[in-house]
């Protein structure tokens, strides 16, 4: 009975290494407003339901102290990574979400968003909590999860750590979220354009016209509208995004 209370043990533990690393960084549990006891208590539920299941895939209990140690910092590492990887997508959203305040004209009105415990422009906290809240909503959490399930296939607990593959992954990762940053943001960006330039057409036409006082209300009126307008089909591009990226880096 000791022996497998401690092989048993040893199993929890190795599991629960992966799954504890990635909840602290996994977009929607890592925020500041989910208690660190419940993340916790979530972390060690789902390390016992899948425990069955990924039992097989460890290796056997090692002997010697070093090896266990090194078995550990590679799965807080791994665990670090998927979560890493994670937020590196919702980094796009972030980054549109920057492009529409300084279109608006909202680039000095920050706000403390407790998604990521830091100040950010106001438009850029509405669609990160537009976000996670359809992450729920919509079951996103749940492809997470098994993202973090298959990941044990990928990357055998025991083997050694890719860092090449790592690095590579991750390069790729934060330079496709910088572009589809950029593609959620283009109707702001198209919007600026146009607009500043039937600001100066009128301002050449009308010159004795205080336009510098117009222009910043206009501003703000038509930049709602059209954040209104786009916020439905940003949302629904990006969640398509973020499920097509936590697919490949799982396969």
């Amino acid at each position: 009975m000791t022996e497998l209370f401690s092989i048993t043990l040893y199993n929890y533990l190795m599991i629960f290494m992966r799954i504890g690393a990635v909840f602290m960084l996994m977009p929607g549990f890592s925020a500041s407003y989910i208690n660190v006891q419940i993340r916790l208590i979530l972390a060690l539920t789902i390390t016992i339901i899948i425990l069955p299941i990924i039992t097989p895939l460890l290796p056997p209990e090692p002997k010697e102290f070093s090896i266990l140690l090194q078995y550990i910092i590679n799965e807080i590492s791994i665990g670090i990574f998927l979560g890493i990887v994670m937020q590196v997508l919702f980094f796009a959203l972030n980054l549109a979400g920057s492009i529409a305040s300084q279109a608006i004209g909202f680039s000095n009105a920050q706000i403390f968003d407790p998604t990521f415990q830091a100040q950010t422009m106001l438009i850029e906290s509405f669609l990160s909590i537009i976000a996670v809240t359809f992450i729920f909503i919509t079951n996103i959490h749940h492809i997470m999860f098994e993202a973090i399930i298959d990941s044990y296939h990928l990357f055998i607990p025991g083997a050694p750590i890719p860092w090449g593959d790592f690095a590579s992954h991750m390069t790729d990762n934060v330079t496709k979220s910088f572009t589809f940053g950029f593609k959620l943001g283009s109707p702001f960006i198209a919007f600026t354009i146009i607009f500043y330039s039937g600001i100066g057409l009128v301002s050449r036409l009308m010159p004795q016209l205080n336009i510098f006082f117009l222009s910043l209300p206009l501003q703000i009126y038509l930049g709602i509208g059209v954040l209104f307008l786009t916020t439905p089909v940003i949302i629904a591009f990006f969640f398509r995004y973020f499920d097509e990226g936590l697919y490949i880096f799982t396969h």
